[in-house]
């Protein structure tokens, strides 16, 4: 469930930066024109990418969605306490939330919460039924607290590159 912390950077070079931070603006771009903007040929941006992906430096390549256009205008931030911080009921509390499709971001935190989740609903009611499902129905939660989204101001993956 839960991946290792890697214990080092990666070992990237500013050919790799410089590809990267063109890939997470749109990883669409072609290598031809990755290469140019890089000056490398666009074999040597391909096994660069190759590389990157295999060391999971690049864990996906996915397409960023508008959820208000595709009928889920809703997002909610979730702060999740829980009773008990046993590991099998931790670990139980990361499978629930990462299997559920409306949760489309779960940290583990410190603090006050346990569990800090991003949520995209269609509707209030639908919130409701996802609660009922994940919350209340699960013995562990102690406490949730609510937060709507008025405006998505910034979303983003991006991570900034020297």
């Amino acid at each position: 469930m839960t991946k290792p912390l890697p214990t080092a950077p990666a070992d990237l070079d500013h050919f790799d930066l410089a590809i990267l931070d063109i890939l997470q603006k749109d990883n669409a771009t072609p290598q031809r024109v990755i290469g140019e903007a890089v000056h490398l040929s666009a074999p040597a941006v391909q096994r660069r990418i190759k590389r990157m992906e295999e060391s999971g430096v690049i864990e996906a390549n996915v397409a960023v969605l508008d959820p208000a256009r595709l009928g889920q205008p809703i997002t909610i931030l979730v702060e999740v306490e829980v009773e008990s911080e046993r590991i099998d009921l931790i670990d139980a509390a990361k499978r629930s939330f990462a299997a559920a499709p409306e949760v489309q971001q779960c940290y583990y935190v410190t603090g006050e919460a346990d569990f800090m989740l991003v949520i995209i609903v269609a509707s209030m009611a639908a919130y409701e039924g996802l609660t009922r499902r994940l919350f209340f129905a699960n013995h562990n939660v102690k406490r949730f607290r609510t937060v709507v989204v008025m405006d998505r101001v910034k979303t983003s993956l991006a991570i900034p590159l020297t």
